[in-house]
């Protein structure tokens, strides 16, 4: 997998101040996207141990509220087995360190075990260690510059846990 950048004081994507990676790759294709560049899976720099031990290490200061991952698409399948190694990691060693994941899929592509665009072996488990997802593909026409960590209207803050618990989406409160 390849990423585009990694911001290590990021205060626009999640809650607090965060670490955001922004991953390659992504079929979406939104009009409109303010990152194009990461559509192309090879775009920008290799995601290697090395640069997934840095991001691990800059999630250790307590001011670090967490991980927001985004890009390009963390949950393109792809994608999806380059980070699952980060999301254990993260829960393991840096436990209060939150793990937002913005992607273009809905919730319900994600949590459709019969998608293969979205959901692989190891993507019940990125759910199990994910604390939020922001769920839905950028629409131009919705875009509301007003709205809080999300860039359309279409788009949810989505509180995993509880929505695995209840088995249907459960909005994050704000």
């Amino acid at each position: 997998m390849n990423y585009g950048q990694i911001y290590y004081t990021d205060i626009a994507n999640g809650p607090g101040c965060r670490t955001s990676l922004f991953v390659s790759g992504c079929t979406h294709h939104c009009k409109g996207c303010f990152n194009e560049e990461t559509w192309d899976f090879s775009f920008g720099h290799e995601f290697t141990k090395d640069v997934e031990n840095q991001v691990l290490e800059s999630l250790k200061p307590s001011y670090i509220a967490g991980l927001t991952v985004l890009g390009g698409e963390p949950m393109e399948v792809v994608n999806q087995r380059a980070l699952i190694s980060l999301y254990r990691r993260v829960k393991e060693k840096i436990p209060h360190a939150t793990i937002w994941i913005y992607s273009g899929y809905t919730w319900e592509e994600i949590t459709d075990k019969e998608n293969a665009r979205c959901h692989c072996e190891v993507t019940d488990e990125i759910l199990s260690l994910a604390d939020v997802i922001v769920d839905g593909e950028f629409v131009e026409e919705k875009k509301d510059i007003s709205l809080h960590f999300r860039g359309s209207s279409n788009q949810r803050i989505i509180d995993v846990g509880a929505s695995l618990k209840a088995g249907k989406p459960v909005l994050a409160e704000q």
